[in-house]
């Protein structure tokens, strides 16, 4: 019986947006089922997938908040 948690940041990937939708949900519960039973035969029926949203000042790398991180990303590419 596979436990997936998939977190990620709360913002949207399109203008306007400041979540992730429900379909993208939808398909990544469909994409991570789909997954574990064509690589190990688990069944769909006994695959729990759940979906976090985290808001982005709680969510760090690099030593730093995650939009400061990505700006310095974003700075050095430049």
């Amino acid at each position: 019986m596979p436990y997936v948690n998939i977190r990620v940041t709360r913002e949207g990937t399109s203008p306007g947006a400041v979540k992730t939708t429900a379909e993208q949900k939808a398909r990544l519960i469909q994409g991570v089922s789909d997954l574990l039973f064509e690589v190990l035969g688990k069944p769909q029926s006994a695959t729990f997938v759940v979906i976090e949203e985290v808001e982005m000042e709680n969510w760090g790398v690099g030593g730093l908040p995650v939009a400061e991180y990505r700006n310095q990303l974003t700075e050095k590419a430049k």
